[in-house]
């Protein structure tokens, strides 16, 4: 994806949608001005199409190397960048920037960091392994499993299935937009070590009426896994945490991948964060931070090389039977991330995003307060990208040298 030019006002405007995105907790990027829903496709129809979006080629990709496009995203302003880049001819590492501001240590390609709302593909794994197990249905509705739990103001969980949730076109309120610990400076101090439940979460939805009737539009919604959270442990009798630990952590031996509940602070090597939310004052470090406002849609943390092995197995079909990895594939237009990923598409929490050599990747971004996680995986899983960034970085330019980044390498070498 080539870097894009924009006017002074079209910057401005892509900023401010921007950042409203980013009190969401999820994928950061700008909203589309109008959205029209298209009907879920396979996947291999989806990477059909992708190829006619070639705007660059992969000869002009390699001649690029890692260490240079990270270099390209630190120079829009963040404080620290990472990135792994896993494919035929070996493993890569790359770092720039610090990890500590206060102490000046440089960025390490082990150091953690939290993940944000890349946690829903872990999380729509377990439930599709359920859904493999015969314990539940993408059929069944949220109602079935939460009996009352969505409801009031025009919400309905009898009318909403377990697929609506995981693909995002419920309709339900994104709880993260009327939250505002997550708003400014003064909020996000006074905030940041609030625990929330899963019901506290759902309840400042249900204060809203949905956006569109369920299956009807498509819109970015943390509401939805919080939910898929719940199903998680009422089928299972144990948390969505629990399960994530229990499937894939320690399966895959993710050593430095964790799950946590409430605890504010990131064990071990880590890469701190800083953000000053748009506002004209010094960014303030933001690492701790009580995960129980994200939770199941973006509490997670791990590191480049955890998520590395997670993309290469799930890819690989180590975690859900072909009928489930199929179902995860198919995707629905996204209209709303069309701006920074032109002609993605929104699966069972696993986006598809075209490559510029042709064909497509599959992905899911994260965003906390001063983190930025892209990820990037082919559909065979040989090569896979996993990026981080800390700080705020000057928005657009970070998401597209990000986006730039995972897309040269995951070109690189190959011919269309």
């Amino acid at each position: 994806m080539a870097t894009k030019t924009f006017t002074r006002t079209t910057s401005r405007a892509l900023t401010t949608t921007l950042v409203t995105a980013l009190a969401a907790l999820g994928v950061v990027v700008p909203a589309a001005t109008a959205a029209q829903q298209a009907k879920p496709v396979p996947s291999a129809e989806a990477s059909k199409s992708a190829g006619s979006a070639s705007s660059a080629t992969s000869s002009t990709s390699a001649k690029e190397t890692l260490q240079q496009l990270v270099d390209a995203v630190q120079k829009t302003g963040t404080v620290g960048v990472l990135a792994r880049s896993t494919g035929p001819r070996g493993v890569q590492y790359a770092t720039a920037g610090v990890a500590d501001a206060e102490t000046g240590r440089k960025a390490r390609p082990g150091d953690k960091f939290r993940i944000g709302s890349a946690t829903k593909t872990y999380v729509s794994t377990v439930l599709l392994q359920l859904v493999g197990e015969g314990r539940l249905s993408l059929d069944d509705t949220v109602e079935e499993w939460l009996p009352g739990v969505v409801s009031g103001n025009g919400n309905d969980g009898s009318g909403i299935t377990v697929r609506q949730l995981l693909n995002h076109t419920s309709g339900l309120f994104n709880y993260t937009a009327d939250f505002p610990a997550l708003t400014g400076i003064a909020a996000y101090e006074a905030g940041r070590y609030t625990t929330w439940t899963d019901e506290e979460l759902v309840g400042i939805a249900m204060r809203h009426a949905p956006t569109f009737e369920p299956g009807a539009n498509w819109s970015y919604s943390n509401t939805n896994y919080t939910l898929a959270g719940m199903i998680i442990k009422k089928v299972t009798g144990h948390t969505w945490q629990q399960e994530v630990t229990k499937r894939i952590v320690r399966p895959l031996a993710l050593h430095n991948t964790s799950t946590p509940t409430t605890s504010s602070r990131i064990p071990g090597s880590h890469m701190k964060s800083y953000s000053a939310f748009l506002e004209s004052a010094p960014a303030i470090d933001t690492t701790a931070f009580n995960p129980s406002a994200a939770g199941a849609a973006g509490a997670m943390i791990s590191t480049t090389g955890d998520m590395t092995a997670f993309y290469q197995a799930l890819m690989r079909g180590r975690l859900l039977k072909p009928a489930q990895m199929k179902e995860m594939k198919t995707t629905v237009a996204a209209p709303e991330v069309d701006a920074a990923w032109p002609g993605a598409r929104y699966g069972l929490g696993l986006m598809e995003i075209p490559l510029t050599c042709g064909g497509s990747y599959y992905s899911h971004a994260g965003d906390l307060p001063g983190y930025a996680t892209r990820t990037g995986a082919t559909p065979d899983g040989r090569r896979v990208v996993v990026l981080e960034a800390t700080g705020d970085g000057s928005m657009p330019g970070s998401i597209y040298a990000a986006s730039d980044l995972i897309d040269k390498q995951l070109c690189a070498g190959r011919t269309k």
